[in-house]
């Protein structure tokens, strides 16, 4: 569950061996961007599904790891590629499954029981804002008005979500954003460490896989030790259900990114953030009945502009 698609991880190069072999036109990355995104953002609602039927942040976080182990894996075999098994490779594997999937995975589930699915998605596309800021400070990136002015505006959007009491329902939700921003921050990290670290022979499903592999790995001590384990096999239903979709919904949308980055490029690819979070917006409207204030409005606008002008630009030619 993420909306980090529009922050820098994805302009790899490695990404870009990606690209599918049949004809497209621009009509059909559109397509596939809109769709993915709107399968990206449905992955906050369903979160909220999974957690309102009781199931607990730590043993959502390590099935989701789980089924992404189980269905990179089975892709995997039939390639007959098996994982590397360096030292290196596995502790990039490691950090990255730390900051992009235990920790932000276990942070939004926590979130998702207290904060309505819009607010989340909002808090979450804060990633590539994040991404800019750490890259900045990094020198890895330059420093420049637009992006200075981007991370205002986005922190302003942040601040206009928890500071005044009529913008979240209940009291007490304003501290949950905090806990939900956890998860772009580690987001950023996770994409600076593959901007850095990302061995060159390791393809993006593959790095997909060990992170997965990686995270359940760090996740299945602490989930048997503290009871929190989850039995989908004694039961099925709704929540069961979106525990299943969110996984296979956040593969779909994110296998699609790699394609539109090797084929369309990762500019217009990062377009897909913008639709990530306002359909996180909508889908909690549509289907949780979620209604927001005007400071939730002005938050989202605000971040959306914020983001436009973090965007990386197409590099002219030298």
């Amino acid at each position: 569950m993420s909306a980090r698609a529009s922050s820098g991880r994805m302009s790899h190069p490695t990404f870009g061996a990606l690209g599918a072999r049949f004809s497209t036109g621009p009509l059909r990355y559109w397509a596939l961007l809109v769709a993915a995104g709107l399968s990206w953002g449905s992955t906050v609602v369903l979160a909220k599904v999974a957690t309102a039927a009781g199931h607990h942040p730590l043993g959502l976080a390590l099935w989701q790891a789980l089924i992404l182990v189980l269905l990179l894996g089975l892709r995997q075999v039939l390639r007959r590629r098996p994982l590397p098994s360096s030292r290196r490779h596995w502790a990039f594997f490691g950090l990255c499954g730390l900051l992009g999937s235990a920790v932000p995975h276990t942070a939004s589930f926590y979130a998702a029981r207290e904060l309505p699915a819009g607010v989340l998605a909002i808090v979450l596309a804060t990633a590539p804002l994040m991404t800019a800021a750490i890259a900045v400070a990094l020198r890895s990136e330059r420093a420049s008005l637009p992006r200075l002015a981007g991370l205002s505006l986005g922190l302003l959007g942040i601040v206009l979500l928890v500071t005044p009491e009529a913008s979240l329902p209940g009291a007490g939700v304003a501290a949950w954003v905090l806990v939900a921003a956890i998860a772009p921050l580690t987001y950023a990290m996770e994409d600076n460490v593959i901007d850095r670290k990302m061995p060159a022979d390791c393809d993006a499903f593959t790095a997909l896989l060990g992170f997965s592999v990686a995270a359940a790995a760090m996740l299945a001590p602490v989930v048997l030790v503290t009871g929190t384990n989850l039995d989908l096999w004694s039961q099925w239903g709704l929540a069961e259900g979106a525990i299943l979709l969110m996984a296979v919904a956040h593969l779909f949308a994110y296998a699609s990114l790699i394609w539109l980055i090797g084929r369309a490029g990762p500019v217009f690819a990062s377009q897909i953030g913008y639709i990530v979070t306002l359909s996180g917006v909508a889908w909690g409207m549509l289907l949780l009945g979620e209604r927001h204030s005007g400071w939730v409005w002005a938050a989202l606008v605000l971040l959306m502009v914020g983001i436009t002008l973090v965007r990386p630009r197409e590099r002219r030619p030298d």
